[in-house]
């Protein structure tokens, strides 16, 4: 039996991840991309706008909206760069933060359930490679 190509294996993941994570996304009243708006700001503010939406590969003429949202619920702010008028920086605010860590708690609770079948070992190696395969 040959095995399958990794791309129809993470496809598969990937549509069962986002299955299970966008009720509890819903739960936290944010959308997948606000997850990751979240989630990248969580590693590191954005320079500018538009280093965001490379970062996080969304279009750069639809973030704007999407930080509107994030902005009026009160978990990022984006700051006028003092070196450079023309850039607005975006950080998490406080309640980012703890929405974040809300929202991960959950996703951590149900990837635990989806890896329930794999050994502690196991797990931190998946988690291990797949991350180097994300960071090329």
């Amino acid at each position: 039996m040959q095995r399958e190509d990794l791309g129809s294996l993470v496809g598969r993941i990937t549509r069962r991840l986002i299955l299970a994570e966008e009720p509890l996304l819903s739960r936290h009243e944010l959308s997948m991309w606000e997850y990751g708006v979240l989630t990248h700001l969580a590693k590191e503010p954005a320079a500018n706008q538009l280093a965001l939406a490379t970062a996080i590969g969304y279009d750069k003429s639809r973030l704007i909206a999407l930080l509107d949202g994030l902005a009026r619920d009160g978990l990022v702010v984006r700051e006028q760069d003092p070196t450079d008028r023309r850039n607005r920086q975006v950080r998490l605010t406080p309640a980012g933060e703890s929405r974040l860590a809300a929202v991960r708690a959950e996703i951590h609770a149900m990837e635990d359930e989806l890896l329930a079948g794999l050994s502690a070992a196991d797990r931190r190696a998946l988690i291990r490679m797949l991350t180097d395969l994300a960071n090329g």
